[in-house]
């Protein structure tokens, strides 16, 4: 695993010792993030259910101007701050927690946190991503224009609206899909 373009290109990413993380395949993140992207300008990015903070680093790598990254593992979350530390992303604000998702969701919204970008890559036997972006769009987390990316098994199917995101491409690459998903602030 490495980050694949911008500043940090090239870097060597750790992977969570153990079976318990997926990490994302460098050829998905790179198609997800040709779809997603693939530069950015000062967003911000949630990483929920980091594992190995793969996505969220890709993102700083890329223009991103922070992130909040959050795992329950805290074996994930060890592998996150190192890879942090290895890829360095220049000037960027980097959070990481140890957490439970939807704990975090509601701690990082009392403090009015809200978001461009958002991975969520939760355990495949998980099929709930989709409860986690209503909560954000219900709570205020959400910037206008932003994108959601729900990494999942290709056996799952999300909803082609979830609030006020809508589906904009869905992709398989084998056992795994993405689904892409834009924020509108209005109600359509």
């Amino acid at each position: 695993m490495r980050v694949i373009s911008g500043s940090a290109r090239g870097r060597p990413l750790k992977a969570v010792p153990g079976n318990g993380t997926r990490p994302t395949a460098d050829k998905v993140k790179e198609a997800m993030f040709q779809m997603i992207g693939p530069y950015f300008d000062g967003e911000q990015v949630l990483d929920l259910f980091a594992g190995t903070g793969g996505l969220g680093i890709e993102a700083l790598s890329r223009g991103a101007a922070g992130a909040v990254f959050v795992d329950l593992d805290p074996k994930a979350v060890a592998t996150v701050r190192a890879n942090l530390a290895e890829a360095k992303p220049e000037g960027a604000e980097t959070e990481v927690y140890r957490n439970d998702a939807m704990r975090a969701l509601k701690a990082l919204a009392r403090r009015g946190c809200v978001f461009d970008l958002i991975f969520l890559d939760p355990p495949y036997r998980m099929r709930d991503a989709d409860q986690y972006l209503l909560f954000m769009d219900e709570h205020g987390m959400v910037r206008a224009g932003a994108k959601a990316v729900i990494e999942h098994e290709s056996s799952a199917e999300y909803p082609e609206e979830i609030g006020r995101f809508s589906l904009a491409k869905r992709s398989d690459y084998g056992d795994t899909a993405v689904s892409i998903y834009r924020y509108a602030k209005e109600v359509q």
